[in-house]
């Protein structure tokens, strides 16, 4: 069953779907670490995660300011997850292919939070957003 409604329209944004992708990646390449790495893969991976918690809270929010200071978050979080399977590759950590596969998926969510957030900006500044709940849902 799908079940629907205003508030989980969030599963509809591309960049949340392609940010649960980036998780489960940074999940499948990251858990293998060895014990005495395993506080920073489990960090390293949260930041990932935090990706998509952070656009879906902001989408139900509802307010234009609140959801533009979670994708902020998101935003900031897609930086510290950046930071850390750089700093893996430069230890020897992660395979060259492993940080490519994160890299490119990590770049197309970067860049479309960027999209999504200028986007938003734009609607505030024209003044352009609907905070109420008077939309049709099934």
């Amino acid at each position: 069953m799908d079940r629907k409604n205003i508030n989980r329209g969030f599963k509809k944004l591309t960049v949340w779907q392609d940010a649960i992708s980036l998780y489960v990646l940074a999940y499948k390449i990251l858990s293998n670490f060895p014990f005495e790495l395993k506080k920073v893969a489990a960090n390293s991976i949260d930041a990932a995660h935090s990706i998509s918690r952070n656009i879906s809270e902001g989408y139900c929010r509802r307010s234009l300011k609140e959801y533009l200071n979670h994708l902020n978050i998101a935003l900031g979080s897609s930086g510290e997850f950046h930071s850390c399977y750089e700093s893996f590759k430069q230890a020897n950590q992660i395979t060259d292919d492993e940080y490519e596969q994160l890299d490119q998926l990590h770049y197309k969510v970067e860049n479309a939070l960027l999209k999504l957030i200028e986007s938003l900006q734009k609607k505030q500044k024209d003044q352009n957003w609907e905070d109420n709940f008077q939309t049709k849902y099934k």
